[in-house]
């Protein structure tokens, strides 16, 4: 239904790239939009009202594609997640969480106010949540000492022995995870990357082992870099992935050579060539 959009990049605007989409076939929708910072062309807007008229274009073009207990996580500021939030409410979606990315960002200047040092994530589903694996997103626990001693002997809960899984403890909703940025550091310097807004692999990663099965489908219309794309194809999800800038959707096609495949027998040349379908040129991932 979606096979010629299907484990590509496709150069094209989000609203061109989703009327080509079939309804209903998304399983999940990983979204890093523009923020209105000015970040470039890309992210420049005159007021927020009109970022937010082209938000909330993008998001009515996306909801219909989404299947039955399928999810959405959009990254966002604080702020504007609070507007984005509300027009997702009112379009019927479910709400199931506010996560914090506490980006362990560095240095920063704010005098007249707390500095900033997060960013936030949405994650809606349509209607209750079709997927959801907590114990393939467990974290280390916090008190090695005493989970160790836990593990040992238990610890009284309630009557009875609560003993730690030897996995981790379930994620919470504050995700504490560095920026690219710091975590590329050169003898202390932050290096300029070759895109601005690129999100950590393993946080994107963390999103899809969530909220997805093997062979599911995973849309990004603001691919940027490629993470999505390559954290979806390491997992063995499918991917559906555009970006309006050509630069940018040639190097995220490109980024796919890092690729680890789940299992050796479904690796396969990473060649990159041009196909054009229906008017939107496409980079083979």
């Amino acid at each position: 239904m979606n096979d010629h959009l299907l484990n590509k990049i496709a150069r094209a605007d989000c609203a061109d790239f989703l009327a080509q989409v079939a309804d209903g076939s998304v399983d999940l929708a990983v979204l890093d939009p523009p923020y209105g910072m000015s970040k470039g062309a890309w992210d420049s807007f005159r007021d927020h009202a009109e970022f937010m008229r082209f938000t909330r274009g993008w998001i009515d073009a996306l909801l219909p594609k989404i299947r039955r207990g399928g999810a959405v996580y959009i990254f966002n500021t604080p702020y504007n997640c609070a507007f984005i939030l509300s027009h997702l409410v009112e379009r019927g979606m479910t709400f199931q969480n506010w996560i914090t990315w506490d980006k362990r960002d560095g240095i920063a200047s704010a005098k007249s106010r707390f500095v900033p040092g997060q960013e936030a994530l949405l994650f809606f589903t349509q209607g209750p949540p079709r997927v959801f694996n907590a114990d393939a997103v467990r974290l280390p626990y916090d008190s090695t000492s005493r989970i160790a001693h836990a593990a040992r002997v238990g610890i009284p809960k309630n009557g009875r022995r609560w003993f730690p899984n030897p996995n981790g403890k379930l994620c919470g909703d504050v995700w504490r995870v560095s920026s690219e940025r710091h975590k590329r550091k050169v003898n202390g310097r932050t290096p300029k990357l070759a895109h601005d807004t690129v999100k950590p692999l393993e946080m994107i990663e963390r999103i899809i082992k969530a909220s997805s099965a093997p062979g599911d489908a995973v849309l990004d219309c603001f691919v940027g870099s490629g993470t999505t794309a390559l954290a979806a194809k390491n997992l063995g999800r499918n991917f559906l992935c555009c970006d309006a800038d050509a630069e940018y959707a040639k190097m995220a096609a490109e980024r796919l050579g890092e690729f680890v495949p789940p299992q050796p027998e479904n690796n396969h040349d990473q060649h990159q060539h041009h196909q054009q379908h229906q008017g939107i040129p496409l980079f083979a991932g």
